[in-house]
Formats: structure tokens, sequence, C-alpha cells
């Protein structure tokens, strides 16, 4: 019984001195994590002192076998430089800033692209479908083929061979629905949208515009499959001329850049092209050729089936009273644009409110026929071309 006892206290012994040990291993663990804390105190201390600023913002243009990186300024100069290890998805075509001591890449930035351009990208898709688009059931065909097929059947393209089409030019007189035809487009395709008005690229400073032309398309193309509508081309696109004006010639560098996008040597990939005016016949020559425009696709004002057609999908949502006959509504207002028909509409429903109506009713309609012959609704304007046609 003595040995048992004399080994449990040798054993006791032992643990205690093992204890120790640890103790003072823990101890001297806890010293070293303490240094180490103030160490990325410190670190982070200079971290942010490397980060702060002034900063040069360049972009990178190359990278060296070596893993160096080529930077172009935003000042002007190129230099080779390091990125720093806390540094990540640095890439070529990257936005970087640089230490103003050391030149090293210390932070990717966004990207630099105008604002204009950015909201220029439509977030959510409109609520127009091909369904709200009456008497253009021929335009639509062409639009869906050359535009919308394209990006959602591509494979079959592919199968057969064949180079669809790269742009579409809607052209014809205001309000009969061109640009609802692009946003019914928008609607069916899960592409990325982007809307500009062309008066929008025009700047007034040199190499503004053709800046913002080129940052559109390389949006469209960072997020293919995507489509650029274009309204109203003519204020950019018209003919070029030799006045010899300082801002004539900006407008020009703009539509040249505008070309070489449409058509130019670097291939635009899942990116189609809508474009939209009322004066095709003042555009340049350059923008017409097969290769940028393939499809300039008329956009006329409706037959009398499509006026009826425009005049149910306005009223759709209205509450009719009994006597109410689109027909005869039809055949009173004669040629007119979807526009037009949707002004009518809106002000028989006003005169049924200032009424007091619980329904609109045909004298509504017959009244808001009245006002519009007399001209005091928004109507139709000709454009030059229609009116020396």
């Amino acid at each position: 019984m003595s040995d048992e006892v004399k080994k449990l206290q040798e054993r006791n012994a032992e643990l205690r001195s093992e204890k120790r040990a640890s103790d003072r291993e823990v101890k001297n663990l806890r010293t070293e994590v303490k240094n180490l804390t103030k160490e990325v105190g410190r670190l982070n201390v200079e971290l942010e002192k490397v980060r702060h600023p002034p900063l040069i913002v360049g972009h990178i243009v190359d990278q060296l076998s070596d893993g160096r990186l080529v930077v172009k300024s935003s000042t002007g100069p190129q230099f080779v430089v390091s990125a720093a290890d806390f540094v990540e998805d640095v890439a070529v075509g990257s936005r970087v800033s640089l230490n103003q001591q050391s030149l090293t890449i210390v932070g990717v930035l966004p990207s630099g692209r105008d604002a204009v351009v950015r909201r220029s990208q439509i977030a959510s898709k409109p609520d127009v479908t091909y369904e709200d688009i009456g008497g253009l059931d021929d335009v639509l065909r062409q639009v869906r083929e050359t535009v919308e097929y394209p990006l959602t059947r591509k494979d079959l393209f592919e199968e057969l061979g064949v180079t669809p089409p790269k742009g579409v030019l809607l052209q014809g007189p205001p309000g009969t629905g061109k640009t609802m035809i692009a946003k019914a487009v928008a609607n069916a395709t899960h592409a990325t949208f982007i809307r500009l008005v062309a008066s929008e690229l025009v700047q007034k400073f040199i190499g503004e515009g053709s800046r913002r032309v080129h940052e559109v398309f390389d949006l469209a193309r960072d997020q293919a499959p995507s489509i650029i509508f274009l309204d109203e081309l003519d204020a950019l696109g018209a003919k070029r001329t030799d006045d010899g004006t300082s801002s004539n010639r900006e407008v020009e560098r703009t539509l040249m850049q505008l070309l070489a996008e449409l058509d130019g040597f670097e291939n635009r990939g899942d990116v189609r092209i809508i474009a939209a005016t009322n004066r095709a016949d003042i555009l340049d020559p350059a923008l017409l050729r097969p290769g940028r425009f393939d499809r300039v696709i008329e956009v006329p004002l409706p037959t009398p089936e499509g006026v009826r057609q425009i005049f149910g999908i306005h009223t759709a949502g209205m509450k009719l009273d009994d006597d109410v006959d689109l027909k005869v509504l039809v055949d009173r207002v004669g040629p007119v644009s979807g526009a037009d028909v949707q002004s009518i509409v809106t002000e028989a429903g006003m005169h049924a409110v200032r009424h007091e109506r619980r329904a609109i009713c045909q004298e509504d309609f017959l009244d808001a026929l009245r006002r519009y012959e007399k001209g005091e609704l928004a109507t139709h304007v000709p454009t030059g071309a229609e009116l020396y046609a």
C-alpha cells in the first residue's frame, strides 16, 4: 500500500511540474499575442498612412512577366509599378490609385464612367409589352427578327450559320410608337437595356462626346447581352457639312466615334442597337450603310384597323358606358398617331370627371374629338420631310 501511495505522490509532483510549465507557456503566449496585437495596430497605422491622400489615379495598360504592372497615370506618363499585398482583383484595364511617393498600387477604384452613361442603364424592365402596341404587327415582326431573336434564339442562328443584323433604325412621324417598340423589346428579353437621347452624347469640350460614346458601348459590352436604344438620332447623326465652326467639328468627332463603335475594328458581341428618328432624310449616309443599321424600318401612321386596336388598348382599363362605339370614333378621327389616340382618350376621361360621371360615355369621346379637331389638344405635328414630300 505504501508503494502505491509513493507512486501517486510522484505522479502528482510530475503533474504539478507540467502545470507550472504550461502556465509559463501560456504566460509567454499571452505576452506574444499582446506584442503581435501592438504590431498589427502599428501596421494598420502605417497602412492608413500609405493609403492616405493624395493619391494618383491611373489605368493598368499591361502586365509584365515578372508580375509588375504598366500603369498610365491621369497626368499622362506611364510607370512600371507593383501592387501592394493587400490589393486584390488587379487586372489590365482596372482603374487604380497609386501612392504618390512610392507609386505603389494601393487600391482598385470603381469605374470612372460618366454619370450620364451610368444613369442610362435601365435597372428594371419597362412595363410595355407587344400587346400594348396596336396596328404595327409587321413592324414588330421585323424588330423582333432583328433585335430580339439574336438574343433569345442565338443557338438557332449559330446552327444555321447566319450572322444577325447589327442594328435597326426606326423612322416615322412623331407619336407612332417608336419608343414604345424599344420598351417592348426590352421587356421581352433578359438583356440589359441602355437608353440614351443622342443629344446627350454631344458635349461642349473637345473629346468629351467621343469619350461618352465609347463608354456607352463599353458599358454595353460589359453587361452583354444588351440593347442600346438611341432616341432622336438626328440630333447627332445629321449629314456632315463644311461650315468650319468648332461646335460642328465636335459634333462630327462624336459622330465618327459612333460610326466606329457601330461597325469598327472591335467586335460588339451580343450588343444590339435600336435607333429612332423623325428625320431619316437628314441622316449622314455613313450611318445608313449595311453593317451599321442593316434594317431601316418605317413606322407609319396606323391604318383604321390599327387605330381601332389602339383605342381598344387605351380604353381597356377604363369604365365605359354601354353607348360607347369605338368604330364611330375611328371613322370620325381619320389618320392619327397612337399618341393622338392616347390624348383623345385621356381628354374623354377628363370630360367625364368634369361632369362627375360614373362611366365614360360616347358624348365624352365626341367632345374630346371636337377639341382635337379644333387643335385644342396636343396633336401630331408633321416633320419637314412630310411637309415637303
